[in-house]
């Protein structure tokens, strides 16, 4: 299977994403247990956390941090 690409994303509250794939697949990633890495560090301030865009196949941050596209969609959950 060619894995979608993520063409929305918007924040939560609680530092998780909710992620819009090209095949309009919506899912639910965690981005807190990347936060034990440094470059993920200071996206528990919120401001830096809400600056996620889509980016290429996947998402990024203002400060360059980016998930893998494969990472991204394989390890979220679909909603609802």
């Amino acid at each position: 299977m060619i894995r979608p690409k993520a063409v929305n994303v918007t924040p939560q509250s609680d530092y998780c994403l909710i992620v819009t794939f090209s095949n309009d697949e919506k899912r639910i990633f965690d981005v807190k247990p990347y936060f034990d890495f440094k470059p993920f560090a200071e996206l528990k301030n919120p401001a830096i956390f809400n600056t996620v865009k889509p980016a290429g196949l996947s998402i990024e941050w203002i400060h360059g941090q980016d998930i893998c596209p494969d990472e991204l969609y394989y390890n979220s959950v679909p909603m609802g």
